[in-house]
């Protein structure tokens, strides 16, 4: 009997429909690639938990000071390895200056600090927030770079010179990394169609799929429902194209197969929608559910990438399940030109003849073979691999060590610590009540590693009070200075020094029965030393004077690295159990999740265990970030889960036809050429991460691109068909398909 020719409605009126929608929602979502950074936050406070220490201190800083500004830290350094001469330092008060008249400087500059030795100075502008810490610092260093001073070289260092490096390392993430994803795709996807159109229609449904998804952020993100940064919106992106680009893949698959078995296209289209529709919704609610676990972080940029990357993968699926067979059904076989698939006995002969040739039918002969010596085999060498993974140091990485590359700021820091104490320019903060500053001081003074402690106050230049042992150092200098002018004076030596005092007249800010300390630490504001140093003065500080909490750059650095390792610590086991229900419920068994699950457990351990050989020993890395370990788990897991879902869901729709033992190798055949092709895609997709300069990214880029290669060529490939071939129908227990 002739197949039935579907209405016009269905063949050719709720295509269009669908894919005018699309079009529509891309032509307004479009423009926003370039404006979500306008809701991208900078301050690290700005992630940290509410109980946070530093979070608790940046809330009550603005009470004492503006909390719109950071510190820029302008620091010049005889080039000749002399001391600054009087000419130099005579520019260097001209360039003060025209700093403090500069767009975005707010408040008054400090004095030209001079080094001990003479051979550097330093001047702290606050770099307002709202005008932009990329502007601001980029004003302050064209000055610099245009007034030039003979013999000295000037950098812009400093918190806010850090902000506008990580902003400069960020901003190409609207432009290259979109270009460079979109273009690795293209490539792959012309190699694997060797088609004209149907590259094209996959990477539209991905364009498409992200611009409804950067539409969905930005604005969650302007009313105020999520928090976005540079970081989450680099994954966004790469995640969309490489999930929108792997699902359509499938899709298209198992579209071409019908192809061969079905002469009408909405036929064709049917029996691929109903293929393709449970893998699909299966891997992209699996990795949904890995990233909304992130919920769980008490970091808001980890609560940040849950929900969006879910909308990112919502629309991924949304795309290629409405646009992407809307647009298949309106081009049918012409999509596929010059390769095109008919559904005539000659072409479906040629056809099955091809896949009898083909590499994934060999793979499949040798797995049916040999299930248990590769099995056995494959673990073993990756077991061997996941033996390093404990190397890998995910205990946080210095934020001078962040941008992978040439760093002004790191520059200017370096500066600093040869001729000033480390800290200075970046202090820790305390604040205490009142009748606690005296205890609190004395505390402070005797951690080793505080060079000295000030107020912040009224009546002084500085709007800095030196207390504890550093005001009776400068008292000691002045004494000392003014002995070495006065003698024979007849005025008394205690009345000179007193008249001498510039911070006579100076009285402590209080505000709330509160003040606000400034400790200047001995080492670089951005080292794991000084992390051990703001531990060390929260626990004598604060055993003195219980009111007192501890901030500041440091202090934000190190709570960010204490709640990245507790996030570890309980999202991890979360994102499994869950995981292994999901799969549980899709293939109506209980034994294959649990193996799927530790087949994946062990290509995430292995992939760390590679990633610490060569971050240590190779490429020399200074360590990794906590939370770098914690996102490559949530992404490798759940897409290396994707890849078995692919493969079990087939493998199970073979299995109720020619029986388990048949049925995996079956399975693995044709499922062979799509999914390695989706994982080279999606691995290519997270390589191009790294051509952000920014090490989390970069080291995230590895991890997940090796993991997801590892994952499609051995375990998808070898381990887990192997496992099943061996095994046989109990790994359906305790369903029916078992006997």
């Amino acid at each position: 009997m002739a197949e039935r020719r579907p209405s016009v409605w269905i063949r050719i009126i709720i295509p269009l429909v669908l894919v005018a929608t699309w079009l529509g929602v891309s032509a307004v979502g479009g423009p926003y690639f370039g404006r979500i950074e306008e809701v991208s936050e900078v301050d690290l406070t700005a992630f940290l938990p509410k109980s946070a220490e530093a979070t608790q201190v940046s809330k009550k800083l603005g009470e004492f000071v503006s909390n719109d500004t950071l510190a820029a830290v302008v620091v010049y350094e005889a080039e000749s390895g002399d001391k600054l001469s009087s000419a130099q330092s005579a520019e260097i008060e001209k360039v003060r200056e025209t700093i403090a008249s500069a767009n975005g400087v707010e408040g008054e500059l400090s004095p030209t600090l001079v080094s001990d030795d003479g051979k550097a100075a330093f001047i702290v502008a606050q770099a307002s927030t709202e005008v932009g810490l990329k502007e601001v610092v980029g004003e302050i260093r064209a000055t610099i770079s245009e007034d030039t001073i003979e013999g000295a070289k000037g950098f812009v260092t400093g918190p806010a010179g850090f902000a506008a490096d990580l902003n400069v390392a960020f901003a190409g993430i609207d432009g290259i990394l979109l270009l460079t994803a979109l273009s690795v795709v293209l490539v792959i996807l012309i190699v694997v169609y060797r088609s004209v159109l149907l590259p094209i229609i996959v990477l539209m449904t991905s364009i498409f799929a992200l611009s409804a998804g950067i539409l969905l952020v930005f604005t969650l993100a302007k009313a105020g429902l999520v928090e976005l940064n540079g970081q989450v919106q680099g994954i966004l992106f790469i995640l969309v194209i490489g999930a929108a680009t792997d699902y359509s893949l499938l899709y298209v698959s198992r579209y071409r197969e019908a192809l061969y078995s079905n002469a009408l296209r909405w036929n064709a289209t049917k029996e691929a929608f109903k293929g393709a529709l449970e893998p699909i919704l299966a891997s992209g609610g699996t990795v949904i559910v890995g990233l909304l676990c992130l919920l769980l972080s008490d970091l808001a940029s980890n609560k940040a990438l849950g929900p969006v990357g879910a909308i990112g993968i919502a629309m991924a699926m949304l795309s290629a399940l409405t646009f992407l067979p809307a647009v298949l059904l309106l081009t049918g076989r012409k999509a596929f030109w010059p390769v095109v698939p008919r559904a005539t006995p000659e072409a479906r002969r040629i056809h099955e003849t091809k896949s009898q040739r083909s590499v994934w039918h060999k793979v499949g002969e040798i797995v049916r073979l040999h299930p248990r010596p590769i099995w056995i085999v494959t673990v073993i060498a990756l077991g061997c691999a996941a033996l390093f993974a404990p190397q890998l140091k995910a205990d946080g990485v210095p934020q001078d060590q962040l941008i992978v590359g040439y760093s002004e700021a790191r520059e200017g820091q370096k500066v600093l610590g040869r001729h000033f104490p480390d800290g200075s320019g970046s202090p820790a903060q305390v604040i205490v009540k009142e009748t606690e500053m005296s205890a609190a001081v004395a505390a402070a003074d005797k951690v080793k590693g505080v060079e000295s402690v000030s107020v912040v106050a009224t009546g002084t230049d500085s709007k800095m009070l030196p207390v504890g042992e550093y005001a009776l150092e400068i008292q000691t200098a002045i004494r000392q200075q003014i002995e070495a002018r006065a003698s024979g004076s007849p005025v008394p030596i205690e009345t000179l020094v007193a008249q001498a005092n510039p911070f006579k007249d100076a009285k402590p800010v209080v505000r709330n029965g509160e003040v606000l300390l400034q400790l200047t630490l001995t080492a670089d504001p951005n080292s794991n030393e000084a992390k051990d140093i703001i531990r060390q003065v929260r626990q004598d500080v604060q055993s003195k004077s219980p009111s007192a909490i501890v901030g500041g750059v440091t202090a934000a650095q190190l709570d960010t690295t204490t709640a990245s390792i507790r996030d570890r610590a309980i999202i991890i086991p979360v994102v499994l159990v869950a995981i292994t229900i999901i799969l549980a419920i899709l293939l109506r068994a209980i034994v294959a999740p649990i193996l799927l699950l530790m087949t994946t457990v062990l290509s995430f351990a292995s992939s760390i265990g590679v990633s610490a050989l060569l971050f240590n020993h190779i490429w020399g890395f200074p360590g990794a970030d906590p939370s770098v370990l914690l996102y490559g788990f949530v992404f490798l897991v759940a897409l290396g889960i994707d890849y078995n879902i692919f493969l079990m869901t087939r493998v199970r729709e073979e299995s109720l036809k020619v029986g388990t033992s048949a049925g995996v190798i079956k399975g693995l055949v044709v499922t062979g050429g799509v999914i390695t092709s989706a994982g080279v895609v999606l691995a290519a997709t997270f390589a191009a991460l790294a051509v952000i300069p920014i090490l989390f990214l970069l080291q995230l880029a590895f991890i997940v691109a090796f993991g997801v290669l590892l994952d499609t060529l051995i375990v998808r490939s070898l381990l887990v068909p192997a496992l099943i071939k061996d095994i046989g129908p109990s790994v359906w227990w305790p369903s029916g398909l078992k006997k």
